[in-house]
């Protein structure tokens, strides 16, 4: 399935395990979240990098205390529609401060990814080839100003109101504005 990262679809060094596979002896695996609380022991003992996927009504917050064993953590898009997982993602970076990839999975759209990006996600896994053919003419480098803040915004990248207040502050001659 193609990935995503950085705006180029690029080889996928992870490997998704069934709940019932056997695990590989090395390498990077993700694993269901019903996968991980059956078999959290061994799979922390296997010497592996460690990713656990989430469906949309799992929470990272099932995670607490364990993300720090995690280089990955997947979150799965039912359908473009369902939105939960934009807040997941800026739950892993910001409450979590997880440092690790934050994945996109399933049935999100082109029109999110930048959007999805701002919310903490690194990397985007998908079967739609409109996606990734929207992601090779580079879709989203047309997107200039956002509405909403970002987990990522930094003045070069402001919302669209965080522009408007430090313009404001420059008028008025505030220091650092």
């Amino acid at each position: 399935m193609p990935l995503i990262m950085n705006g180029r679809v690029v080889e996928d060094s992870w490997t998704r395990i069934d709940d019932e596979a056997a695990l590989p002896t090395e390498g990077a695996v993700i694993v269901s979240y019903d996968r991980w609380e059956k078999d959290k022991a061994s799979l922390l003992a296997a010497d592996l990098d460690l990713g656990v996927w989430l469906n949309s009504d799992q929470s990272p917050e099932l995670l607490d205390g364990d993300i720090d064993s995690l280089k990955l953590v997947a979150l799965n898009f039912p359908s473009f529609a369902d939105g939960r997982a934009f807040t997941y993602g800026r739950m892993l970076r910001e409450r979590y401060e997880f440092e690790g990839q934050v994945r996109a999975m399933g049935g999100f759209i082109l029109d999110q990814i930048e959007m999805l990006r701002r919310c903490g996600f690194d990397a985007f896994e998908t079967e739609k080839p409109e996606v990734v053919r929207g992601v090779n003419r580079n879709a989203s480098a047309n997107v200039t100003v956002y509405y909403q803040p970002g987990q990522d915004e930094q003045d070069e990248t402001a919302s669209s109101l965080r522009r408007r207040l430090l313009d404001s502050h420059k008028e008025l001659g505030y220091r650092n504005a």
